[in-house]
C-alpha cells in the first residue's frame, strides 16, 4: 500500500523530519506547514477557537501542537469547513491523543526501530506529482485509519491499495466508515498502474519493481 501525503515539499517552513528506511539510508523531508496567511475571517475563527479552548479546556497544554498553536488550529478549521465547534471538538481529541501516546517524545531512534521491521518506510523520491510517499506493507501492518482521520486532518493526499487480495474486501468494509470523507482519496490499483501513473523508472520504489508484492 502506498500513502501519498498532501504536503508539497516546496518552501519548508518547519524543521526537517528524518525517517530511516534502512540503517544505511536516511530519507529527509522538509514538511510545509499550513499557511497562516489567511484572510481576516479565518484569523478571527482561529482566535475564537483559541478562546474556546482556553475557556473550556484550559488544562490542555499550550505551545507547539497545543491548544494555542495557530497553525494546528488552522489545519483543523480547514478540515471541519471552518466550523468552530467541530474544530474544537476534533482538536481537543487530537491534543489528548498526543498526550496519551506521548507523540512529542518520539525520537529518531524509535522511528528507526519501526522502519527496521519493514512494516513501512518513507520512499527516497517523490512521486510524479511532487508528493512524498509512505510505503506500508499491508501484510505486515494495517495502519489505523481512525488515527489519520481524527489526528492528522488534511494531511493525506491519496491511499493506494496495490494488488489488494480478495480477502481484503471485508477488511475494507470495516475500515471504510472510519475514513468517512477520506474514502474519496482511496484507490485500488495494480502494480502496473503504480509504475505508469505515479513514478518514473528512476524513482519507482523497489517493492513495485517486483512482479508480485
Amino acid at each position: 500500500m502506498a500513502i501519498r501525503t498532501c504536503l508539497n515539499l516546496g518552501r519548508p517552513q518547519i524543521a526537517p523530519v528524518t525517517l530511516t528506511k534502512s540503517p544505511s539510508r536516511n530519507c529527509k523531508f522538509s514538511v510545509q506547514s499550513c499557511s497562516l496567511s489567511s484572510n481576516q475571517s479565518h484569523k478571527q475563527l482561529i482566535v475564537e477557537v483559541k478562546e474556546k479552548l482556553g475557556r473550556d479546556y484550559h488544562s490542555l497544554p499550550v505551545g507547539k501542537n497545543g491548544r494555542d498553536d495557530e497553525e494546528m488550529i488552522l489545519w483543523f478549521l480547514k478540515d471541519r469547513k471552518f466550523s468552530v465547534d467541530e474544530a474544537v471538538s476534533k482538536l481537543t481529541k487530537a491534543i489528548k491523543w498526543r498526550e496519551e501516546f506521548k507523540v512529542s517524545e518520539l525520537s529518531e531512534e524509535s522511528v528507526k526501530s519501526i522502519a527496521d521491521t519493514g512494516k513501512a518506510y518513507v520512499h527516497d523520491s517523490l512521486d510524479v506529482y511532487g508528493k512524498p510517499v509512505l510505503i506500508v506493507v499491508a501484510s505486515k501492518h494495517l495502519p489505523a485509519f481512525d488515527v489519520i482521520y481524527y489526528y492528522y486532518p488534511k494531511r493525506l493526499g491519496q491511499v493506494l491499495f496495490v494488488e489488494a487480495p480478495f480477502i481484503f474486501k471485508p477488511i475494507w468494509q470495516v475500515a471504510k466508515p472510519l475514513l468517512r470523507s477520506y474514502t474519496s482519496l482511496v484507490r485500488f490499483c495494480s502494480v502496473e498502474t503504480v509504475r505508469k501513473e505515479y513514478f518514473t523508472e528512476e524513482t519507482l520504489p523497489a517493492n513495485f519493481r517486483e512482479k508480485t508484492l
